[in-house]
């Protein structure tokens, strides 16, 4: 009785310190838990006013056959890599959106637009899901996130404070939320931006010279945004 007595007493302790040993351990797991998710940035979404661009099935069809054409494989939807800068051209945000809001050119291909368009007042226009594929940059469409900023009329270099201070925050937003961004350039330096190894194009020939959106800009984008890890080009 004593030696049934005694061995349930040990059953008893090593029960005890096995539960106490399981809530530490417990404890540990959920304080690692909780260090982990203070660890990781908060994504700071700037205020976006989604309006988006005419999406039908023509308009997959047209992503998929321009993108079989220009890249070799039939995609409507892409892996951030890039954030290529734009102007307009035009002088208002409507002009702008009608624009790009159709899904075809006249010859059949699909339009041009961009992921984004910014206003001259700052106003950011989510114009197409980030990773839908937009045709804006010739050669980096496959892998390029584009932001459209309203100006730039004649070339004039004139967009404004509050717009690159909204590209700012939306190019630092979009680089936390895709860590696969490395790049952000302005169209006029798409050939120096070849260098990222990113540059494809299958049509022989098929290029253009731009100039948006203007050195000013690209300056104050890249001193702004210096401790991203971003790489940019001379402006």
């Amino acid at each position: 009785m004593r030696d049934t007595r005694l061995a349930v007493c040990i059953l008893s302790l090593s029960l005890l310190f096995t539960g106490c040993n399981g809530q530490a351990s417990d404890a540990a797991a959920s304080a690692d838990n909780a260090a982990t998710a203070e660890q990781q940035p908060v994504i700071e979404e700037p205020a976006i006013v989604d309006t988006p661009i005419q999406q039908n099935e023509y308009r997959t069809q047209l992503q998929r056959e321009y993108a079989l054409r220009h890249y070799g494989k039939a995609i409507t939807e892409i892996v951030p890599q890039a954030v290529v800068v734009h102007w307009t051209g035009a002088s208002t945000v409507e002009s702008t959106y009608n624009w790009f809001y159709k899904p075809n050119y006249s010859d059949g291909t699909l339009n041009v637009a961009s992921q984004f368009l910014v206003g001259r007042d700052g106003t950011i226009y989510r114009l197409a899901p980030e990773t839908s594929l937009c045709r804006h940059a010739i050669g980096y469409n496959w892998c390029a996130i584009g932001i459209e900023n309203v100006g730039g009329s004649n070339d004039a270099e004139n967009l404004t404070e509050a717009q690159l201070a909204a590209n700012i925050k939306l190019i630092r937003y979009l680089h936390q939320k895709y860590p696969t961004i490395g790049y952000v350039f302005g169209h006029y330096q798409q050939v120096a931006a070849r260098a990222s190894g990113l540059y494809h194009e299958n049509v022989a020939g098929y290029h253009s010279v731009k100039a948006d959106p203007g050195p000013w800009f690209m300056r104050g984008l890249r001193e702004n945004l210096s401790n991203e890890g971003l790489v940019f080009y001379p402006e």
